[in-house]
């Protein structure tokens, strides 16, 4: 399998030739990693970007008092220690598998900013997923310091329809199939388990929404 034909697969890097798919086929193997297993640490040297063929991947780092901030958990098909494009030289976050079977495609930098000079379009839309990326974290920041916990539930309910809902056309009703456990949630929006599988029931019992284990549906209001 190929890193270039990976990055075809992924909407953001479709402009890619296909000659380039065959230079590159041959030269690279994609990384296995188990659950709980780390990727890359703080600090690690920031010489690649990955890409998810198959599983979950948790960005974070530690505060400190020790406490784990979780900034994100992507799934199959995104990008992350994309950072290194812009010159950072180490990381400032770990990235963590957790998922039993993860499949992760590194790519060197130099190889991403080789394919970035000789492809100008392919340049636009990196550095458009990169400005889309970090205007997501800068809204997750921002609810986690000045908003309250139902709050952060609600926008990251608007942020999942953003990113997996659809509209049901017997009902008008948006449907979310997403990959997030509670557990992933909850981390993502700071807060507990049992405080999100609360805050989940009121919004139940209010006809905001219905769930199930991979299902969200916001009802029309």
């Amino acid at each position: 399998m190929s890193k270039i034909w990976f990055l075809e697969d992924v909407n953001v890097f479709s402009v890619l030739c296909p000659h380039k798919t065959r230079q590159y086929r041959k030269r690279h193997n994609f990384s296995q990693y188990g659950k709980q297993d780390f990727i890359y640490f703080e600090e690690d040297a920031a010489n690649k970007v990955y890409l998810i063929e198959k599983g979950k991947v948790k960005l974070g780092y530690y505060a400190e008092d020790g406490k784990e901030v979780v900034r994100a958990i992507l799934t199959k098909g995104e990008l992350f220690g994309e950072k290194a494009i812009l010159g950072e030289e180490s990381r400032s976050e770990f990235a963590q598998s957790i998922d039993a079977k993860t499949s992760v495609c590194p790519v060197p930098v130099c190889q991403m900013q080789d394919l970035m000079r000789n492809n100008h379009t392919f340049s636009l839309k990196v550095y458009k997923f990169l400005g889309i990326r970090f205007k997501k974290l800068e809204r997750r920041l921002d609810l986690l310091l000045f908003k309250d916990a139902t709050t952060r539930v609600k926008e990251f309910m608007n942020e999942l329809a953003e990113d997996y809902g659809y509209c049901c056309p017997n009902t008008g009703d948006t449907v979310i199939k997403h990959p997030y456990t509670q557990k992933d949630i909850a981390s993502l929006i700071g807060t507990s388990r049992p405080t999100l599988n609360a805050i989940m029931n009121e919004l139940k019992a209010t006809q905001f929404l219905e769930f199930s284990r991979n299902e969200i549906r916001i009802k029309v209001a």
